[in-house]
Parts: structure tokens; C-alpha cells; sequence
């Protein structure tokens, strides 16, 4: 007998999510320690704000965002990547699984998403459109 996920197709199960979030954890601490020899990474603020896991537990995706430099996120991802042994093995004796996930680095743009949207919703003809529906509502 099979068992379902859940959430059904694309949602990530319960254990995606916790080894997620250990991967997460684990990683951001090995930065904040500097275990990493890197002055790139040393020298910059990197929050990692999500860390997504395939359902067999071979990839993990740290998703990375360099703080208060902008300009910098190529490098930043390139440089992890270039560590990404020495993470995956940090990682390793960290949380003691059986097969620790190989490691990928990849820029958040949640923010820079969340940005651009916000700029559409205040842009003067939205706003126009916006305030004739309301024009309309009041006189119904």
C-alpha cells in the first residue's frame, strides 16, 4: 500500500520541511562563525531566507541573499557554490543523516519580486483605476 504526501503534487512534505529548515540553519551558522575561508563571504552579510529539498533528500537549494551591498549577488552565489564541499560536509556532521544532500546555491528574488509589485500597485494609473472603483462603489 502507497502512501499519499502531504498536500498532494508540488506541495513539500513535513520532513522536506524540517530538513529544510536544519539545512538553513546549519549553513547560516557556519557563515556567521566565518568557518568558510572567503573574504567575499567574510566580509558581507548573507541571510538565507529558504532552503528547499527534493522528496529523496539528495539536493538542497539554499536559496541566499547578500544584505546592504547591492550589485554583489552573483558573486556571493558563485563564491558559496565554490565552498559548496566543504558546506556539504560541515553539513554532514551537523545533522547526522545518512546521505547528506548535495548543495545548491541559488539568489532570492522574493524580495526584488515583492518590490516590483509594490512599485505596479503605487504606480499612478493603478492607482487612478483603483480610486474610479471606488468612485463607483460609493455611488451605488
Amino acid at each position: 500500500m502507497s502512501r499519499k504526501t502531504s498536500g498532494g503534487k508540488g506541495m513539500p512534505s513535513q520532513r522536506q520541511l524540517r530538513v529544510g529548515e536544519l539545512v538553513r540553519k546549519s549553513i547560516s551558522e557556519c557563515l556567521t562563525r566565518g568557518e568558510v575561508q572567503d573574504d567575499l563571504l567574510q566580509n558581507h552579510v548573507i541571510s538565507i531566507p529558504e532552503v528547499r529539498v527534493t522528496p529523496d533528500m539528495k539536493l538542497a537549494t539554499a536559496f541566499v541573499m547578500p544584505l546592504g551591498v547591492p550589485g554583489i549577488e552573483k558573486e556571493i552565489v558563485d563564491a558559496l557554490n565554490h565552498h559548496k564541499k566543504y558546506l556539504r560536509g560541515r553539513l554532514g556532521r551537523d545533522l547526522g543523516m545518512k546521505h547528506t544532500p548535495e548543495l545548491r546555491f541559488r539568489y532570492d528574488e522574493t524580495f526584488d519580486e515583492a518590490a516590483r509589485i509594490d512599485a505596479l500597485l503605487s504606480s499612478p494609473k493603478v492607482v487612478q483605476d483603483l480610486q474610479a472603483k471606488d468612485d463607483q462603489t460609493d455611488d451605488e
